[in-house]
């Protein structure tokens, strides 16, 4: 069957097929890199063809926009699950660290993703708007979850949750620069860094 027909006989609704092409670049972007990854390996990856990914996305920098887009959003969505089955509100700190694991376990490498825009950003004037405001959404959303957590106990009240929120998104980077580069840190540093990070928001006992 020719790709056309096939594309036909497989047609979806066109917020079905957007979600399915962002699915498929998602783990294509994640595995390899904005510049190594081609719209056409993700048109291949998502089961159409070329034409039909640019109906959905003008451009592979556009198409990374919604990826980044769609990632927080799930980033975001797993968090709050986490903190809806968790009782004690010195947990929900660490509710963003635990929710990048579950996407990582699902294809989803936030923090390739992160590094890989990072280093497009000098270059590219939209994408650097993009990724301050994203940046900005990301802080806020860890800022809130701090506050609530304070609020409820969890966390010391001399804390102030939007510096505590760009020092736990300083660690995530550093974590990022691990995942790319492997040798900054051992598995042993991570787990004394979040022992201390721990401790410097628990409330006194």
């Amino acid at each position: 069957m020719s790709e056309p027909a096939l594309e036909k006989r497989n047609r979806l609704p066109a917020a079905e097929r957007r979600a399915a092409i962002i699915d498929a670049a998602l783990q294509v972007f994640g595995e390899r890199s904005y510049v190594c990854a081609t719209t056409a390996e993700i048109a291949r990856a998502a089961g159409v063809s070329e034409p039909i990914l640019y109906r959905h996305f003008t451009s592979k920098r556009d198409l990374y926009m919604a990826c980044l887009e769609a990632m927080s959003q799930r980033l975001q969505e797993a968090a709050e699950s986490i903190i809806d089955s968790e009782p004690d509100p010195r947990e929900w700190t660490f509710a963003i660290p635990r929710a990048l694991d579950q996407l990582r376990k699902n294809a989803i490498y936030p923090s390739q993703m992160w590094i890989q825009a990072l280093g497009e950003a000098g270059e590219d004037e939209e994408l650097t708007k993009y990724l301050r405001r994203h940046m900005r959404d990301l802080h806020a959303f860890a800022a809130g979850i701090i506050r609530r957590a304070q609020e409820a106990g969890g966390v010391a009240a001399d804390r102030d949750p939007d510096a505590e929120a760009w020092i736990g998104l300083g660690i995530g980077l550093l974590r990022s620069v691990q995942a790319r580069l492997g040798g900054v840190l051992t598995a042993e540093d991570v787990v004394t860094i979040q022992r201390s990070r721990r401790l410097s928001l628990l409330p006194p006992s």
